[in-house]
């Protein structure tokens, strides 16, 4: 005669799970206005990604293992120590380039220099640029010191430098400069006088079509939005000054272009350009608040690009680096699942 076998619970959590499902039905319901419309969600198609499955690419001569990038940030700052250093660590561990704060400090002076000296932290094996601004630039071809942008590359052991171009952050600044010259003349004397690679973007208004189309036409390395989006500069800065410029020069801060109109943008231009496009490579950032965000407009570009994020990483880099590695990590496995479940419409 045979004996029953007692019978094994293979889901020992299945009454706690549908106990949840009853209390949190009605929370989990979808307005249709909350409907993410920019992917045809595909769940037939492939199976769970495996980790480190997103496919590697080639980005400003090195090898990326996830398009992501952290946009300039901080420095010059006691936190900013921690804070660069932390960024480095996950961009070394998760494979993905890094572009320093700006780095006007370490021009005349190394007191400030630990807090960028990220290289042996970061690894060779991923971008790492220094950041100057075009004011910086101008005063330094006018004093006849623009040689000093060799040094600052070369203490930092970096694979170039990121110009960045701020008018109206300048402008709204309390203590702002002014730009003697177009932006453009300044670049070019940069790109005529030295032989490492060179980014330009912007600091949170974007840039409009022809100064997108004058810099596709320049030898860069490759051109960040610095989107308006994300963390605005011209804002922050008038932010710091007195409530009657505030009310003046407030609308003023608010004009830019998004991310996503740069992207189509972008994509007229270089279609357009053709073989006259010498840089064509992209930093997708400003307003890029998610690994979904990052997913759909890097899928939109028609070129080789990553995306940028500066407020996110932030939040998460002024601790211990754990919370960071956590942060990246999540991003990384939702970047692993978008691309397995996710086509752009």
């Amino acid at each position: 005669m045979n004996q029953r076998l007692p019978k094994i619970d293979i889901d020992p959590t299945a009454a706690e799970r549908k106990a949840d499902h009853i209390l949190l039905a009605f929370q989990s319901q979808v307005a249709q206005g909350q409907l993410d419309n920019r992917f045809y969600y595909e769940p037939l198609l492939a199976a769970h990604p495996e980790r480190g499955s997103f496919p590697e690419m080639q980005f400003l001569g090195k090898t990326s293992r996830v398009p992501m990038w952290v946009s300039s940030m901080t420095g010059g700052t006691e936190m900013a120590n921690r804070i660069n250093y932390n960024l480095a660590r996950a961009c070394g561990e998760f494979g993905f380039g890094m572009g320093l704060g700006s780095c006007r400090s370490l021009l005349y002076s190394d007191e400030r220099l630990s807090d960028f000296a990220v290289r042996k932290v970061i690894g060779h094996d991923v971008p790492l640029y220094a950041n100057l601004g075009v004011a910086q630039l101008e005063e330094l071809i006018d004093a006849g010191d623009l040689f000093l942008l060799n040094e600052l590359v070369d203490k930092l052991e970096a694979d170039g430098l990121i110009i960045h171009v701020n008018p109206l952050q300048e402008w709204l600044q309390p203590e702002g400069d002014r730009f003697k010259r177009p932006p453009l003349e300044t670049i070019l004397a940069v790109l005529e006088k030295f032989s490492f690679p060179v980014i330009v973007k912007e600091v949170g208004q974007g840039f409009g079509y022809q100064s997108l189309k004058a810099l596709f036409q320049l030898p860069l390395a490759a051109v960040d939005f610095a989107a308006n989006g994300g963390t605005n500069f011209a804002k922050l800065e008038l932010l710091r000054s007195d409530k009657t410029r505030q009310e003046i020069y407030g609308q003023l801060a608010n004009v830019g272009h998004s991310a996503t109109e740069m992207v189509n943008m972008t994509n007229e231009i270089l279609a357009d350009l053709g073989d006259k496009a010498q840089c064509k490579q992209v930093i997708i950032s400003g307003g890029v608040k998610t690994f979904l965000d990052g997913y759909y407009l890097t899928e939109k570009l028609n070129t080789t690009c990553v995306y940028g994020q500066a407020s996110s990483f932030l939040h998460h880099a002024r601790g211990e680096y754990q919370e960071l590695k956590d942060f990246v990590d999540s991003q990384v496995q939702g970047l692993e699942l978008a691309k397995a479940f996710l086509t752009v419409k």
